[in-house]
């Protein structure tokens, strides 16, 4: 089976470009002695990217309960569900616990602690930081740190915190800042709890563009970073890796072709690339993504989706279009802005290894 035995549109993932992800990830990890890899599997979402992200079921750390459920059931058992719990949701969390799983959720509120604290069945927690992003968690300095510490009891896990905010930078020593910042911060917190005689395990941290700038770790005992796996056209930006390691792209077919205004329409629209703009404020805006050949060149220039509708995006480049290698029919590779969000969109990966034969399909876990 090749590229054009595919129904359009469906996510190509390359084997290739994907390990070498992984590889320059782990690398970056491993500069710090004692720091564990957990990555954080909220966009691939897939068993057969664990098996080479978490070898030997590895730690990891998911986003859904649905994500936390698929990895139990196939042996991924040391998990963080790294978004805030709600007590209508700690059943779920017990019962994997209770089959085997080791799932640790994740509070910055006193009641969902008090709530954790009661449940009966096998179920600890992080307190979450703060460290700048202004999102979700605590300062390191906030009061109701060790408060949320006490009520959790034997049942605190540790600390976490994710330098969201990294992602506004431009610079390796800008987001060398931000990795810093959330070190030391996710670090404070973890020794006020100390000081207040409170086990602290684990303190977890992470993005990818602060794990890979990171100067040092001293105190954190392991890594959370996921996007970096597949890689898209903002992260490529911010130098999470090279304009070339982008593993993931939508395969879709050309529908229409509109000479008068240099475009061509592609099946491919806002449900098959997701209508995120993350690249509007970088310094080259790929509109809902760039516009490659069907092997994944870039031979059409810096053509971009400059518009979506539900199922219909419309291609346009700067220069002329080559419409004669355009044809209705024509198969095209559109690289995401935020392959995050692209994947969400699909329910499974056709895999290949810099070429354009598929060897293998793998299956993708959706929903909450």
């Amino acid at each position: 089976m090749t590229l054009d035995d595919l129904p359009t549109p469906c996510l190509v993932l390359d084997l290739g470009v994907l390990r070498r992800n992984l590889a320059a990830m782990a690398a970056a990890v491993a500069r710090h002695p004692g720091v564990a890899l957990r990555p954080h599997l909220k966009t691939a979402k897939s068993r057969d990217v664990a098996r080479l992200a978490a070898p030997d079921h590895g730690p990891i750390t998911v986003s859904t309960l649905a994500e936390a459920r698929h990895f139990a059931e196939g042996g991924w058992t040391d998990q963080i569900y790294a978004v805030g719990i709600t007590p209508q949701k700690l059943d779920a969390a017990a019962e994997l616990n209770a089959a085997g799983a080791d799932v640790k959720v994740v509070t910055d509120d006193l009641d969902a602690a008090r709530a954790i604290a009661a449940h009966p069945g096998p179920v600890s927690a992080l307190v979450e930081v703060d460290v700048g992003e202004g999102r979700g968690g605590l300062t390191p300095e906030n009061s109701a740190l060790t408060e949320i510490a006490a009520a959790l009891g034997p049942r605190l896990a540790g600390v976490m915190a994710h330098a969201g905010h990294s992602y506004a930078e431009r610079s390796p020593e800008a987001m060398a800042a931000v990795a810093e910042a959330e070190r030391a911060g996710v670090v404070r917190a973890a020794e006020r709890l100390r000081a207040a005689g409170h086990a602290v395990g684990i303190v977890s941290l992470g993005s990818s563009p602060t794990a890979l700038h990171a100067r040092s770790l001293e105190g954190v005992t392991e890594v959370r970073a996921g996007v970096y796996m597949f890689g898209d056209l903002f992260q490529a930006q911010l130098g999470t890796h090279g304009p070339d390691d982008i593993a993931l792209t939508v395969l879709a077919s050309v529908i229409g072709r509109r000479p008068e205004r240099n475009a061509v329409l592609l099946d491919a629209g806002a449900l098959a690339l997701s209508k995120d703009r993350s690249t509007e404020k970088a310094p080259r805006d790929y509109g809902f993504g760039l516009v490659l050949d069907r092997a994944g060149r870039r031979a059409f220039g810096d053509a971009t989706v400059a518009r979506v509708h539900q199922e219909h995006g419309e291609a346009r480049a700067d220069g002329p279009l080559p419409f004669a290698r355009l044809p209705v029919g024509a198969r095209v590779r559109v690289a995401p802005n935020h392959c995050c969000l692209t994947a969400a969109a699909h329910d499974r990966y056709h895999v290949v290894d810099g070429g354009q034969r598929v060897l293998a399909v793998w299956e993708r876990v959706n929903g909450w």
